[in-house]
């Protein structure tokens, strides 16, 4: 169907669909995208079921709520890679590449997820393979965790009341002990993974501070848990911390002042 000549209607509605599930932060309800959008719960749900297929939104299998996708990443490629807070980013993560020999992350919070959204490969021959796109979850990783430390109190405790699902032998799945593990980390400014996405992996991480104190993002490396001993997570640290801690002031931030504990 179409109105003002070759205008389809259809296609209308599904674009208010995708902004009015990226219209708020986290997962929405599909009487909650109705309504933003403006549109009936049955019409909403067909478009849902369409641009989940097509990749540009994603249903929460315990929730069944709906969050935007960073698929949308695509059809921006060629303004990101002009975007300023996208090479000040890149150019942290390749001057940390060649300082450590390693392959550098950068990740996005979305939803109750991180997603890599930039990363430079070091040199390295052993390492673990993410790519561009890859979410993580936040209560299993160091990303996930060096950014939801820094998260208003109330998206805190919706990471918290959901299930926290065992990945690895270590995987924190007591919201106790998750809330003592995030405080720690936000008194030393870093969060490391062991053994808890994955039972062969470490990986170490620190946020990025924008603008009024806003953590969106974070920088992380990843390696075999025979290469990445502690020893080793606690040598990547310095130059990690000095990353971040500069590309926090570069993006207009101010970076974390790590206490004695």
């Amino acid at each position: 169907m179409t109105e003002n000549g070759a205008v389809s209607t259809t296609a209308l509605k599904a674009l208010r669909v995708v902004e009015a599930v990226a219209a708020k932060p986290g997962l929405s309800t599909l009487g909650d995208i109705a309504l933003r959008a403006g549109l009936d719960k049955s019409a909403t749900h067909r478009m849902l079921a369409t641009l989940v297929v097509a990749g540009y939104v994603f249903q929460d299998e315990a929730s069944r709520r709906y969050g935007i996708s960073y698929h949308v990443v695509s059809l921006s490629r060629n303004l990101l890679a002009n975007n300023e807070v996208s090479r000040l980013t890149r150019a942290a993560l390749e001057r940390l590449a060649t300082e450590t020999g390693e392959s550098i992350d950068v990740s996005i919070l979305d939803g109750h997820e991180t997603v890599v959204i930039q990363r430079v490969e070091g040199s390295q021959l052993v390492g673990v393979d993410f790519s561009v796109g890859d979410r993580s979850p936040l209560h299993c990783t160091s990303i996930g965790k060096a950014v939801l430390a820094w998260q208003p109190e109330a998206f805190i405790e919706q990471v918290l009341s959901g299930p926290l699902e065992r990945h690895a032998s270590r995987t924190i799945v007591d919201p106790a002990a998750l809330r003592a593990e995030l405080e720690v980390i936000g008194q030393r400014g870093y969060a490391i993974d062991d053994h808890e996405l994955s039972d062969h992996m470490r990986c170490i991480a620190a946020p990025i501070f924008e603008r009024d104190a806003r953590v969106r993002m974070g920088i992380s490396i990843s390696g075999p848990d025979n290469r990445f001993t502690f020893e080793y997570l606690d040598a990547l640290r310095p130059a990690l911390v000095a990353a971040t801690e500069s590309l926090s002031t570069q993006l207009g931030g101010v970076p974390h002042a790590p206490e004695t504990i």
